[in-house]
């Protein structure tokens, strides 16, 4: 099982910032090549005031500070230079918007959503690599507010560019979804998620194409069944199903470091064992690149160099 495709973390939320530029970013890319990374995917275009272009939207109507370079044309021009797919991920401008059930406008959201969309699309529909969406809001349960905007954002993407693929990549409501001293922390309630998800995956079929679902919210023992549930939902409803291979670690008292290599083995193991036959991965530059400011990614990185002298192309 090979990793094949990584979140670009540009714009983080709970992630220290490595202040690269271009030369920085060039190094890594060539590394994510040289063990066969094709797809990039830029896991948010901003989060809230913070932008990784210049949005005129996002400056104007949200107070958006204007970013000292434009890093979407920059990833897009590595992409290009390494051969590789790039995948346009939305604005939050809420980061707890996807958890919020009440109080929280989902239509005026959902526009402004659609029209940073059309915006990027028109400032960066012309590249070569551009190559899919991600829809940035995460749920881990049948948050419906959030499965309509998937449905609706989705379907006006892939209007826009001519039916470019659209991928989602969702929770799973087990224990390490909480941090571990969380009073409500609960194992993975296995029903629940199949009925859930055999809904959202019905109601979202034709406008959402890839569910990578995140591996890290449940126990390593519990990972099997519930890959095996993801990909027979998946095939059920006609969608692509990946997994996302956390490469940082939630099992620490503290976030995030480096994954250790034998858990990242063993998941990646699960996911072929399920059938799953594409994986990306949160995050390579921070967890598991040989440039990234932990010295245990780069550690990692050879791991899985060794790692992949062992198994079929």
């Amino acid at each position: 099982m090979r990793i094949t495709a990584t979140f670009l973390d540009e714009i983080s939320t709970d992630i220290p910032h490595q202040n690269w530029g271009f030369e920085e970013w060039d190094k890594d890319f060539r590394a994510m090549k040289d063990i066969g990374i094709d797809t990039v995917v830029m896991i948010r275009c901003g989060l809230e005031r913070w932008m990784t272009y210049p949005s005129t939207i996002i400056h104007k109507e949200c107070g958006g500070y204007l970013p000292p370079v434009d890093l979407v044309d920059m990833y897009l021009t590595l992409a290009e230079k390494y051969n590789m797919r790039f995948f346009f991920g939305g604005y939050v401008e809420d980061r707890e918007a996807w958890n919020r059930k009440e109080g929280f406008d989902y239509e005026r959201t959902f526009e402004l959503d659609k029209r940073i969309s059309a915006e990027a699309w028109e400032r960066y529909g012309h590249r070569k690599a551009f190559k899919g969406w991600y829809l940035s809001k995460e749920i881990s349960t049948n948050n419906k507010p959030i499965v309509h905007e998937f449905v609706e954002l989705g379907r006006f993407c892939k209007e826009i560019s001519g039916n470019l693929p659209v991928m989602i990549s969702p929770g799973m409501l087990g224990r390490k979804a909480w941090l571990p001293t969380d009073k409500d922390a609960h194992d993975l309630d296995f029903e629940r998620h199949y009925r859930d998800w055999d809904e959202i995956m019905g109601t979202i079929a034709g406008n959402v194409d890839i569910v990578a679902f995140q591996d890290g919210h449940v126990h390593f023992w519990e990972l099997p069944e519930v890959l095996k549930i993801n990909k027979a939902l998946a095939d059920k409803h006609g969608l692509e199903c990946w997994t996302n291979s956390e490469t940082f670690d939630r099992d620490m008292p503290f976030r995030f470091p480096p994954i250790k290599w034998e858990k990242l083995l063993l998941k990646l193991k699960a996911a072929e064992a399920a059938g799953i036959k594409n994986t990306m991965t949160f995050e390579f530059s921070h967890f598991m690149s040989p440039n990234s400011f932990w010295p245990q990614a780069g550690n990692l990185y050879k791991r899985y160099q060794e790692y992949l002298l062992t198994v079929n192309p």
